[in-house]
């Protein structure tokens, strides 16, 4: 079993640029290059999990999502980093489909993929739903500080394990928890 970091992609990644469809306009958020490679030289593997409504609202095509996240990996593999598995919830915000964030869905089809140890795994993302679903599979959680807020009144699943100002920062609590 392995121990896994689970990312968002859409401002975990890549800058958010609401329902990107072309992959050409992909630009990396700073420092997530090497802040993957600390993580991997610490023997974690990668799973992208990521929400993307605009497929049902017709803002982005199954193709293009599909060549964004071609070129995403393409571009890490560069920097000597492999995500072993990459997964989309292609539904609407107000869907109930098990595999949408928050709910574990992903989480769960990409641990029962690759053998992972969600014991000893992390879930990072810029939004709550990230942290409640990482909560969800049995993960620590890293919310990224900028993209949303914990209201004061959420329940302990909406409560991060760490809150990070970016990535690096998050690969460097990680290793040391």
């Amino acid at each position: 079993m392995k121990k896994t970091v689970f990312l968002d992609r859409d401002g975990t990644l890549i800058i958010d640029k609401v329902y990107l469809n072309d992959p050409d306009q992909i630009e990396y958020l700073p420092d997530v290059f090497e802040a993957l490679v600390l993580l991997k030289n610490a023997g974690f593997q990668f799973i992208i999990v990521t929400n993307q409504s605009g497929v049902p609202r017709g803002l982005v095509t199954i193709e293009n999502l599909d060549e964004t996240h071609r070129r995403i990996r393409k571009e890490f593999e560069r920097h000597g980093v492999e995500f072993v598995g990459v997964y989309y919830a292609a539904y609407s915000v107000e869907s109930e489909h098990p595999m949408r964030k928050p709910k574990p869905g992903m989480l769960l089809q990409g641990a029962k993929d690759h053998g992972v140890d969600l014991s000893k795994s992390w879930m990072i993302g810029d939004r709550v739903s990230d942290v409640i679903a990482g909560a969800r599979a049995g993960c620590k959680t890293v919310l990224l500080i900028g993209t949303e807020a914990v209201p004061k009144d959420a329940p302990e699943e909406a409560r991060p394990t760490i809150y990070a100002d970016g990535l690096l920062v998050a690969a460097k609590e990680i290793l040391n928890n």
